[in-house]
């Protein structure tokens, strides 16, 4: 049975711990907002670009791209992007329970996080590429990772490309998804925000078609439009990626801020009956001593 010393030791730590989470909470949820903000503000970025895109495609005809090629997906590319740091709850987990699911043998991984790299060389799969990203991804760190997944599928390393990640919803609602990166099929809208939906781009049509005239001509245009919305694309998931990760560790430090006063509390309880208890024993010791006495 634990002394009494013991037990103001064990509440003494528990205490300095609930003050530790109780400061990674705070922060987290500054670093959330913050992330949340930083997707928002590529919105009117996002809809500028659509409104090139959506002239220029109802135009294009048969308009054909290297980006463009289906082929038959013996071997995928998988973008796996994680966090670096953990105690952020189920979040990595999650995502590496999606990624054990897919082919271990035509499958290959480029990996934006150091928990997904991990991941990958403790369960022996193939290993690609290794990328890091700041706290507040910049656009050069997402072109890095996606020009290295085009390369791949332009030298025909691999037949398609796939980004797993995980899609905050809401600060409570984090799910992995797993999305077609390459190639690319329909045109569609390059989206900007947390979890904003990708819809299809009109197919124009109207008046709309003579309000621009392309300098060069627009398959050209496009062509040089395509590679940069899939860079755009890469960085609002890096971005995404950093809100869900500073949501899920929140979340995870204010259960561990609980927990621990919860401990403190049951500590407390039995820290008081232990000395309620000696004093007790102490008492009846004085009393039985006097009465052998008397």
């Amino acid at each position: 049975m634990p002394s009494t010393r013991d037990i103001r030791r064990r509440i003494r730590s528990v205490r300095n711990t609930a003050q530790i989470t109780k400061a990674m909470q705070m922060v987290a949820a500054a670093k959330m907002r913050k992330a949340q903000q930083a997707a928002l503000v590529g919105r009117p970025y996002a809809e500028l670009m659509n409104q090139i895109l959506g002239e220029a495609a109802p135009r294009l005809g048969l308009f054909k791209d290297p980006l463009m090629e289906v082929r038959p997906a013996k071997k995928r590319a998988v973008i796996f992007v994680s966090t670096d740091r953990g105690l952020c709850g189920g979040l990595n987990g999650n995502l590496a329970r999606e990624a054990s699911k897919l082919d271990k043998d035509t499958t290959v991984f480029i990996c934006a996080g150091k928990k997904g790299a991990q991941f990958v060389s403790r369960t022996k799969r193939q290993l690609a590429a290794e990328f890091t990203y700041k706290d507040s991804p910049s656009f050069a760190e997402a072109r890095a990772i996606s020009k290295f997944a085009q390369d791949m599928f332009l030298k025909g390393e691999v037949d398609a490309v796939d980004i797993l990640f995980t899609n905050f919803i809401s600060t409570l609602v984090l799910l992995p998804k797993l999305i077609l990166f390459l190639p690319i099929g329909k045109i569609r809208a390059v989206t900007a925000g947390v979890a904003a939906p990708q819809a299809e781009l009109e197919t124009g049509g109207g008046q709309r078609l003579d309000t621009f005239e392309f300098e060069p001509d627009e398959p050209r245009v496009l062509g040089a439009l395509l590679p940069h919305s899939l860079n755009f694309q890469v960085h609002q998931i890096l971005l995404e990626a950093r809100a869900s990760e500073h949501s899920a560790r929140m979340v995870a430090m204010k259960n561990a801020t609980d927990n621990a006063k919860q401990l403190i509390k049951d500590l407390t309880l039995e820290y008081n009956k232990l000395r309620q208890s000696n004093i007790t024993k102490e008492l009846l010791e004085i009393a039985t001593a006097q009465m052998a006495v008397g």
